[in-house]
């Protein structure tokens, strides 16, 4: 009895990687069709023929609109992680972070619908506690043998969340829209480079 168990488990492994890339699939197509025609464009229907897929298929895969729109801002918030947190230099995600916020204006605002939404902020932004951690161990004072006890971390790095991820469009949109998209990195760039510098945050 033990033998078919084991015959199927590469059987069993392969549906499993099959079905996580037509998840992901479908995660990226509803991507590409938000920053194509924006969120209340989006629908499980609208998926299933986007992609030429059976809609049943969608279905078992995202049970709903909500569901859908969930996963989307998951996706969304893998992104920023990886622009936060990633192992490129600290000058390289700065620009990976804005860029995304100006190329997926649709996305950015549905997952800051999530962001400020009730709930714990680790679901939308895994790596809360390292931030907390980094900037009371290296942020203001700390370079100057303090520790960090004259500031309000966790509102600090609620300032510095935010302005990355909602700083960039409002600047292109209503302070300068006169400037390109390269421009606006580059400002944007030295200017968070200077505060992180100021508060001894600045790594290469």
């Amino acid at each position: 009895m033990t033998e078919p168990a084991k015959a199927d488990r590469p059987a069993q492994s392969r549906r499993n990687r099959t079905f996580e890339a037509t998840h992901q699939a479908l995660i990226e197509a509803s991507v590409a069709l938000i920053s194509e025609k924006g969120v209340d464009s989006l629908s499980v229907a609208g998926l299933a023929r986007a992609v030429g897929m059976n809609r049943a298929t969608v279905y078992y895969h995202f049970a709903s609109r909500e569901a859908l729109l969930e996963a989307v801002s998951t996706w969304s918030s893998e992104q920023l992680t990886r622009g936060f947190a990633g192992s490129e230099s600290q000058q390289e995600r700065i620009d990976f972070v804005a860029r995304f916020v100006l190329e997926n204006p649709d996305l950015i605002k549905l997952w800051i619908e999530q962001f400020i939404a009730p709930g714990d902020i680790r679901t939308r932004y895994p790596k809360w506690d390292e931030f907390i951690a980094a900037s009371r161990q290296h942020g203001p004072h700390a370079s100057d043998g303090g520790d960090a006890g004259d500031i309000d971390v966790e509102v600090y790095c609620t300032f510095l969340l935010a302005g990355a991820i909602i700083g960039p469009r409002v600047f292109q949109s209503s302070v300068r829209p006169d400037l390109s998209e390269d421009e606006v990195i580059e400002r944007f760039r030295a200017e968070q480079q200077r505060m992180l510098r100021r508060d001894g945050l600045l790594r290469k």
